[in-house]
């Protein structure tokens, strides 16, 4: 399963499809979710500003789409 990457603990249902590019902008986004097109943990979702965690799995199945969240790794500290 792919796993997308976010940097902070947390990130809106809408963002995180946007990042992963099964919608394209905003708006489509917002209408996937109304429509009830998204499962977060195989719960339709309906909420375009629902929090998503890390070990959050996402799925759009219209789309063929299924993927988790993760945390990215911490960038290394130069000095």
């Amino acid at each position: 399963m792919e796993a997308i990457e976010i940097r902070s603990g947390d990130i809106r249902l809408g963002q995180l499809l946007k990042l992963h590019g099964v919608a394209e902008h905003g708006v489509m986004a917002k209408d996937m979710i109304a429509a009830g097109d998204v499962l977060v943990n195989g719960e339709v979702d309906t909420r375009r500003s629902a929090k998503i965690v890390t070990g959050d799995v996402v799925a759009v199945p219209a789309a063929g789409v299924e993927f988790t969240v993760a945390q990215a790794p911490e960038p290394p500290i130069v000095s």
